[in-house]
C-alpha cells in the first residue's frame, strides 16, 4: 500500500479508502444489498491487512448501523492512532423538526451520536454530506469549527456540491478565522467527469484533497455489459446516476476492458489507476462486498498509465447532467 499526505495537512492516508456504505442492517426503505456484521468485519479486517488505514462512513448509512459495525471492527482489529476514520452529517436521522441538515443544533447533536455509535472519542474527518440550503453557511462553519476545537474531530471535509458553494464555505471560514475544509468527497469516475470543469481545479488551487466516491460507477466500469449483481439490480440510486447516459458510457467501458486485456490486469486496476493519477486525488473511496474486490482495488496502486493510455480512455467522453450536487 502507498500513503500520501491528505491535502494540505500532515495526516497520512492510504491511497485507497474503504467506503463503509456496504455495511449495516437491512432495514425497510434502506439498501437491501448491505452486508451483515459478520461479513462486514471480514471485509474490514482484510482492508487492514492490505494496509488500508482510511475508512469512510456516515450517520445515515443503514440508519447508523454502518457506524456501529465499522466502529466495533476497528476497535477489535486496529490501532486507533494509525486509523483515519471519517463520517458524515446532513442526512435525515429522525422524522420531525431538526431531524436533518446542517444547523448548529443538528451538527452538535449528530457528532455526539456518531461518536457513540463508532465507539471513539473523535473522528479524524467530519464531512458535510450535502449543501444545506436552509441553513446559513456561517452557522454551519462555526459549528464545525467548534466541533474541531472541542476535540471531537481532527479535520473537516465536504461532499457533493457545486464549486461556487465550496468556495463560499472556504471564504467564510477564512474570513472568520474558523477551521477550513481540507477535503472534497466528489462524484468522479471515467464515465462521470463533470467535476473536472470547476471543482477539481478549485481543489488544486486550494490544496484540497479529493476523495472521489463511486470511482467504479457502481461497478459499471468493471462488469461485462450483460453482467449484473444483486446491488445493480436493486440499487435505485446507481440507476438514477448512470442509466440516462448508458449508451455513450458503454463505449468508454469497452475501452477500459480493452486496455485491461492488453495490460493483463483486472478492469478495476485501469479504472482506479486513471483516478489515482489525477492531481489532488488522495484516495478514491471503494466500496466492497467481496474480498476479491478489495484485493483487486489495492492492486491498482501499482498500475501507472501512460499519457497515451489516458487519452485513449478519455477521448470519447461526452458532457453529462450534473449528478451529486443538488
Amino acid at each position: 500500500m502507498e500513503y500520501t499526505k491528505f491535502g494540505n495537512t500532515g495526516m497520512d492516508v492510504s491511497r485507497i479508502c474503504l467506503g463503509c456504505m456496504s455495511f449495516g442492517d437491512v432495514l425497510p426503505g434502506g439498501h437491501q444489498w448491505v452486508l451483515d456484521e459478520e461479513r462486514s468485519r471480514t471485509i474490514i479486517k482484510k482492508a487492514l491487512e492490505l494496509g488500508i488505514n482510511f475508512f469512510d462512513t456516515a450517520n445515515v448509512y443503514a440508519s447508523g448501523t454502518s457506524e456501529e459495525i465499522t466502529g466495533r471492527a476497528l476497535k477489535d482489529y486496529a490501532n486507533r492512532d494509525e486509523i483515519v476514520l471519517a463520517t458524515k452529517v446532513w442526512g435525515r436521522m429522525h422524522q420531525g423538526p431538526n431531524g436533518a441538515g446542517l444547523s448548529r443544533k443538528s451538527i452538535l447533536s449528530e457528532i455526539d451520536k456518531s461518536l457513540n455509535r463508532l465507539g471513539t472519542d473523535y473522528v479524524d474527518l467530519y464531512i458535510i454530506h450535502r449543501w444545506d440550503y436552509s441553513t446559513p453557511i456561517e452557522e454551519t462553519m462555526e459549528a464545525l469549527h467548534d466541533v474541531v476545537k472541542s476535540g471531537k474531530a481532527r479535520y473537516i471535509g465536504a461532499s457533493a456540491m457545486f464549486a461556487w458553494q465550496f468556495q463560499k464555505a472556504l471564504h467564510v471560514a477564512e474570513k472568520n478565522g474558523w477551521t477550513r475544509f481540507v477535503s472534497m468527497q466528489n462524484h468522479m469516475n471515467l464515465i462521470y467527469r463533470e467535476e473536472e470543469r470547476e471543482m477539481m481545479p478549485l481543489c488544486k488551487d486550494q490544496k484540497i484533497a479529493s476523495t472521489p466516491y463511486s470511482p467504479l460507477a457502481s461497478g459499471r466500469l468493471i462488469r461485462e455489459g450483460a453482467e449484473t449483481t444483486y446491488r445493480s439490480e436493486t440499487d435505485q440510486i446507481q440507476k438514477s446516476k448512470y442509466d440516462l447516459t448508458a449508451d455513450a458510457d458503454r463505449l468508454i467501458i469497452e475501452r477500459v476492458a480493452s486496455l485491461a486485456e492488453k495490460r493483463g490486469v483486472p478492469r478495476i486496476h485501469i479504472a482506479l489507476a486513471w483516478l489515482l493519477q489525477k492531481e489532488s486525488v488522495a484516495a478514491p473511496i471503494v466500496g466492497a462486498t467481496k474480498l476479491s474486490q478489495l484485493e483487486d482495488a489495492a492492486g491498482a496502486i501499482s498500475v501507472k498509465l501512460t499519457s497515451e493510455e489516458i487519452s485513449f480512455l478519455e477521448e470519447l467522453y461526452v458532457p453529462h447532467p450534473v449528478v451529486g450536487a443538488q
